[in-house]
């Protein structure tokens, strides 16, 4: 063989060479590609049950949670009430004192002692 030919033989040979490795390498990274690929669309699939389940339960506890913010409602008012009430008593408490004390003057009567041994009131 000559030296041209052998030449040309080895360039073809390194050619070949060279582009079985590109080819190896391109179909290497195309496997990981295809699996990343699949895996994602595993995955999204996976999040949209998911979403759908968050979904339907978001709403059951909404539902759930309406009838607990009635109670918390009416509770709080009837709190309010009760508090309306004891206002309202101490309002008729302290006018009947003022009207006993005002009776007691106007009948000449002596102030009695009280059990902190005040006479009175100031």
């Amino acid at each position: 063989m000559s030296a041209d030919a052998e030449s040309a033989r080895r360039t073809a040979e390194a050619r070949a060479a060279v582009a079985a490795s590109l080819a190896a390498v391109g179909s290497s990274v195309d496997a990981e590609l295809r699996t990343r690929a699949a895996d994602l669309h595993a995955n999204s699939n996976a999040i949209v049950k998911q979403e759908k389940e968050l979904a339907k339960q978001t709403a059951a506890l909404a539902k759930q949670s309406e009838p607990w913010q009635k109670l918390a409602d009416t509770s709080t008012k009837k709190l309010n009430e009760i508090g309306d009430i004891q206002n309202w008593a101490e309002m008729i408490e302290r006018d009947l004192l003022v009207l006993e004390e005002t009776l007691r003057l106007a009948e000449g009567k002596k102030t009695p002692d009280s059990a902190s041994g005040t006479n009175g009131w100031p």
